[in-house]
C-alpha cells in the first residue's frame, strides 16, 4: 500500500517541542491551552474525504457507526471472517485513518480473526477532536459495539499500533479480553518527548503510559517491534515487555522501521499471528 506523508505515524520533532517549551514558560498560558497546543504535535488525523474510501467496498468491509459515551459519533470498518474464533479490535497509530489500515486488516483476516478498525474522534469520518481521554472512550465504544454484535469478551483480541498500543493497553487494563497484541509500543508519551527534548520534554508531554499499566494485565501478550524503528525506539518495546506478566512473547522484526513493519515482516506475519491465536487457549 502506498502511504502519503500524513498517513504515516509520526511524532513531535525537537524543534516543535522547543516551541512548546517556549510556550510553557509564559506565565499567562492556561493549562488547557497548553494541552491543546501539545496535542497538535501528538495527533495527525486525516479527515474524510482524504484517503481512498472506495477501499471499503473493494476489501469487503462494513461501514459501522456508533457513539462514544460522551455522545461523539464514531466510524469504523468491520471486516467479517467466516468461522473465526476471535475478533480483533484494531487501534491504529496517531496519523492517517482507517483507509490506511486495510493491509493490516487483510493480514489479520488471513491469520483467522475477524477485525474492526476504529477511527478515533477527529479521524476519518469520526466527529470531534482527539484527546487522550477521548481515545480511551472511543476504544470503549468500539469494544461495546463488538459485544453488541454478539462477541463475548473472551473472543475479543485487542491489537494496538504505535500510539494505539497505549489505547489498547488502557482498555485491556479495564475490560476483559482474550489477548493483547502491541505493535511498536511506546513506553509512555513522556519517554517519547524526553528522547528529543531531555528534562523539559517529559514535563510538556505526559500520559499514554503503557509501561505503568501493562503490569495490571494478565492475558496472553504478543509484542512486535522493528529493530530499526526510527520513531518509537526498539528499547521502548523491550521496556514494556519487561514490565509485562506471563504469558508473553516478543517478536523483534529485523531491519523493520516504524512504518514498514508489516511489509518487512512479510510472509512471516500471518503465520506468527495464527500461531499466537492457537496459543491463547493453550494450558
Amino acid at each position: 500500500m502506498a502511504f502519503t506523508p500524513r498517513s504515516r505515524d509520526t511524532w513531535v520533532s525537537g524543534r516543535t517541542l522547543f516551541l512548546v517549551a517556549a510556550v510553557l514558560v509564559l506565565p499567562t498560558i492556561a493549562p488547557a491551552m497548553l494541552q491543546r497546543f501539545v496535542d497538535q504535535f501528538v495527533y495527525f488525523p486525516m479527515r474524510y474525504p482524504d484517503g481512498d474510501w472506495d477501499m471499503q467496498r473493494r476489501a469487503g468491509a462494513e461501514d459501522v457507526s456508533f457513539a462514544s459515551n460522551d455522545g461523539v459519533q464514531l466510524n469504523a470498518w468491520y471486516f467479517p471472517q467466516s468461522d473465526a474464533k476471535y475478533v480483533t479490535l484494531f487501534l491504529h497509530g496517531n496519523a492517517g485513518n482507517v483507509t490506511h489500515r486495510v493491509d493490516h486488516a487483510q493480514a489479520i483476516r488471513q491469520a483467522g480473526s475477524a477485525i474492526m478498525v476504529l477511527d478515533y474522534r477527529g479521524y476519518g469520518k469520526s466527529k470531534g477532536r482527539p484527546t487522550e481521554r477521548g481515545l480511551y472512550q472511543d476504544a470503549d465504544a468500539a469494544y461495546n459495539e463488538l459485544i453488541r454484535r454478539g462477541y463475548p469478551s473472551t473472543q475479543i483480541i485487542l491489537q494496538g499500533e504505535s500510539l494505539g498500543t497505549a489505547v489498547a493497553t488502557e482498555l485491556a487494563s479495564r475490560r476483559e479480553c482474550a489477548a493483547l497484541i502491541l505493535e511498536s509500543p511506546l513506553a509512555s508519551l513522556s519517554r517519547m518527548a524526553g528522547q528529543v527534548l531531555p528534562v523539559l520534554g517529559p514535563v510538556l508531554a505526559r500520559g499514554f503510559n503503557t509501561e505503568n499499566r501493562i503490569g495490571n494485565i494478565h492475558v496472553p501478550l504478543l509484542i512486535i517491534h522493528g529493530d530499526a524503528d526510527e520513531i518509537v525506539p526498539f528499547s521502548q518495546g523491550k521496556a514494556v515487555f519487561e514490565r509485562a506478566n506471563q504469558p508473553k512473547t516478543f517478536w523483534g522484526v529485523r531491519h523493520a522501521r516504524h512504518n514498514d513493519l508489516l511489509y518487512v515482516a512479510g510472509d512471516e506475519y500471518v503465520p506468527r499471528l495464527r500461531a499466537f491465536y492457537a496459543s491463547i487457549g493453550a494450558k
